[in-house]
């Protein structure tokens, strides 16, 4: 049998390429897996935020503690040491007038993230009604949202109205 000379450096250049084509591989499996991670957090965190606007703005003076009760188990820190000490106020002047409020529309989207903050900002039309305003009229509220993840959990700790 006759042997190729050049086959010995055809072996070596395949051996080469295929490592090469297993490296790349496995680093764009990396580098998908990395931004599947990503985007399922941005995803969590604007869901996080978009309840919350929905929360806000969900209140009904004849369910008035279970809805602030479920607004501020959506907050951290010291939004939620706010609320939970603005909770009376708010019951007693929900049940005063007899307010409610609905949701219509609800978008929210990703300002800025990092590992385990987020600043969301929420759009929502709601209408107000209440003893004297038995109709109501829609309006647009708009919300930018500080989110810190606690745990695997993604909860607002600032909230400031945008014009």
């Amino acid at each position: 049998m006759r042997r190729v000379p050049w086959g010995n450096a055809v072996t070596i250049g395949l051996s080469v390429l295929v490592a090469g084509l297993l490296v790349a591989t496995g680093w764009l499996g990396v580098v998908t897996m990395q931004k599947k991670a990503h985007a399922d957090e941005q995803a969590k965190a604007v869901q996080a935020a978009r309840q919350m606007g929905v929360n806000l703005m969900t209140l009904d003076n004849a369910t008035a503690q279970r809805d602030i009760d479920r607004i501020v188990a959506g907050t951290t820190g010291e939004l939620k040491n706010t609320l939970g000490a603005q909770a009376k106020t708010l019951l007693n002047q929900l049940a005063k007038t007899g307010a409610k409020s609905t949701v219509s529309e609800v978008d929210a989207a990703v300002v800025s993230m990092d590992d385990d903050s987020a600043e969301v900002m929420v759009s929502l039309n709601g209408t107000v009604t209440n003893a004297k305003v038995k109709d109501g009229a829609p309006r647009a509220y708009r919300y930018l949202m500080g989110l810190s993840r606690v745990h695997d959990r993604w909860l607002v700790s600032t909230l400031e109205m945008v014009p």
